[in-house]
């Protein structure tokens, strides 16, 4: 085979079309791998965590607890019929060491911190749009906003998560949003309020629907669904839905569950 010579200006031409291609092509590759890991940063925004964690809380639970019972459903889940038929997802509601989160006493009252470091507009506009996600809750069980951060039931506040390592993984990812409860006790009777923390990223709809989907958390319902059309997805989508019938479904069957919250820690029952 004869020897084939290049022309050194085609030469050098071709290698520099080949220094371009290979650092396009990574580029290429960066930018896909930083989409997927954007995506999973904000496909799994929801965590719900237990967590014990001041002096007038309980640290560890009581030897006995109260047995499990169920409260009255309040009026408004009474009154809740699905004519639709359209079933729920309580099978993927998680029971707690102390039971089903349920609240006993309502009004459940509600504190929505002001944002600070941001403008008032900002802060304000932020405020309503968290209440409108609260008020959209309160057809299905009674609620009612407090100006004391010390006597809520359950707090939200304009602060992003903790980062979270994923399993099998040291990388940490940024959450949308958390939800966690605290256990406590007052007059023997065993109590949870919850601390809602939601990312100064999100604004908007999505600001919205993460209030929404993190306050049904904190209303009891401890899992998530399976289907985009519900608020309690495990996922935030696109177009995000308002509170679902299956969501209120499931929070009516969560309502008729036994639990040990609200109850006495003290054993009345063979007291004359």
């Amino acid at each position: 085979m004869g020897r084939r010579i290049q022309h050194p200006i085609l030469s050098t031409l071709i290698n520099l079309i080949s220094r371009r291609f290979i650092t396009a092509l990574a580029l290429f590759l960066g930018t896909g791998l930083l989409i997927i890991f954007t995506h999973l940063q904000s496909s799994d925004g929801f965590t719900i965590i237990p967590k014990y964690a001041s002096s007038d809380l309980i640290i560890s639970l009581p030897t006995s607890l109260p047995s499990p019972k169920p409260h009255p459903l309040p009026p408004t889940l009474v009154q809740w019929q699905d004519s639709t038929n359209s079933g729920d997802y309580f099978s993927q509601v998680t029971t707690t060491e102390v039971g089903y989160l349920v609240w006993s006493k309502f009004p459940v009252r509600v504190y929505v911190e002001t944002p600070k470091f941001i403008s008032e507009k900002q802060a304000q506009t932020w405020v309503n749009s968290v209440l409108q996600a609260v008020q959209e809750w309160s057809n299905y069980l009674p609620l009612t906003v407090v100006e004391q951060p010390e006597v809520a039931d359950i707090k939200i506040v304009r602060k992003a998560p903790p980062l979270q390592i994923s399993p099998g993984s040291n990388i940490p990812r940024a959450r949308s949003a958390q939800t966690t409860y605290e256990l406590y006790t007052t007059n023997n009777v065993l109590s949870h309020h919850f601390t809602i923390l939601l990312s100064p990223s999100q604004t908007g709809e999505y600001l919205i629907a993460a209030t929404r989907h993190e306050f049904g958390h904190a209303l009891g319902i401890w899992g998530h669904s399976p289907r985009q059309t519900d608020a309690l997805y495990f996922s935030q989508v696109r177009n995000p839905p308002p509170i679902s019938v299956r969501d209120v479904n499931t929070l009516k069957r969560v309502y008729e569950q036994p639990t040990t919250l609200g109850w006495s820690l003290v054993d009345n029952s063979n007291i004359n």
